[in-house]
């Protein structure tokens, strides 16, 4: 009972939204139809020059009917917009980190793992505790196979001075590129020949 009693709620609300969007519409033009009888009649009057005071007269009576509707117009349309607030619901979402040149999922993977410090750097203690890991991501071919390389580099802290120590990132022919060796000597033997 109650779920219908809010849907014909939900759709009463959208039904007035449309309403009154249609209502600012028809003020929009009858604005826009008074704006052109504004400007002919000033246009009129200027070819004409003036005739008689009536034609002046008209002009005024013409820029305030104007404005007048210029600002039923502008009320009209704040009407239509809070209507269509009313009738329309936001869900809420959840931001995703944007993930930099994500290669396809459906590739195999080979994961190689460098060697971790076996000691700290600053002060030689063997006291290391696992902090996370970096994993670089290479795009690499075997003759007519693709695949992506993960080298992943773990970070370690030293539990006596706190030092983070991690192994060296691994070597790429372009900086910050994710172009394996094998890949660019395809291209460049299928570009250059």
């Amino acid at each position: 009972m109650r779920a219908a009693l809010a849907a014909e709620r939900a759709k009463g609300l959208e039904i007035a939204a449309e309403l009154a969007v249609a209502h600012a519409k028809a003020s929009e033009d009858d604005a826009l139809i008074a704006q052109q009888k504004l400007q002919i009649a000033k246009l009129k009057h200027q070819i004409y020059g003036q005739r008689s005071e009536r034609s002046s007269r008209l002009v005024e009576q013409l820029v305030l009917t104007f404005e007048e509707l210029v600002s039923d117009a502008t009320e009209d349309e704040l009407a239509a917009e809070r209507a269509v607030a009313k009738a329309t619901t936001a869900r809420g979402f959840t931001r995703k980190r944007a993930e930099r040149q994500t290669l396809p999922e459906h590739l195999p993977r080979e994961r190689v793992v460098i060697e971790p410090p076996t000691a700290c750097e600053c002060c030689g203690s063997n006291r290391l505790r696992k902090l996370g890991e970096d994993v670089t991501r290479t795009l690499e071919v075997v003759p007519r196979q693709w695949k992506v390389i993960e080298t992943v580099r773990e970070r370690f802290s030293c539990r006596d001075c706190e030092k983070i120590s991690q192994a060296p990132a691994s070597f790429h022919a372009v900086a910050r590129g994710w172009a394996g060796p094998n890949l660019l000597a395809i291209i460049m033997f299928e570009k250059l020949g």
